[in-house]
């Protein structure tokens, strides 16, 4: 990878978009302009970002800037880091079975399932009252 050179990876997760992009650097990472520690406020959350960071050591290697919207901060959590999988993919290409052995690489499928007539909400019925 080019010194000055960014690079640039999209995932997602339920309804969060998250982008991110990577620069050579100090290990910064910066979320929606805000410091990870700030926009993140959880360990757990926190980890989930840094995760594809941890499994191939470069902590201190990569600046990460990351714009993320739409879903809750779980979702946003994990958007962020399937972004960040596929930009050290993009930065490296021997990545990519560390990553995929971790299951890094694969977007997560699930979503909230849509809601049904007749029911309260997904599957919930309505109350039964027998009189």
């Amino acid at each position: 990878m080019a010194e000055t050179q960014m690079l640039h990876a999209a995932g997602s997760r339920k309804e969060a978009r998250a982008r991110v992009w990577l620069q050579t650097g100090s290990g910064r990472i910066s979320v929606n302009d805000r410091d990870l520690a700030a926009y993140f406020t959880t360990v757990a959350l926190r980890a989930a970002v840094r995760a594809p960071l941890l499994v191939t050591s470069t902590q201190e290697r990569f600046d990460v800037v990351a714009h993320v919207d739409g879903g809750g901060v779980r979702g946003q959590a994990e958007a962020v880091r399937h972004a960040l999988t596929r930009a050290l993919v993009v930065a490296d290409e021997g990545f990519r079975p560390v990553l995929r052995k971790q299951g890094l690489l694969t977007r997560d499928p699930r979503m909230k399932e849509r809601k049904k007539y007749g029911r309260k909400r997904a599957r919930k019925g309505f109350q039964y009252s027998k009189r």
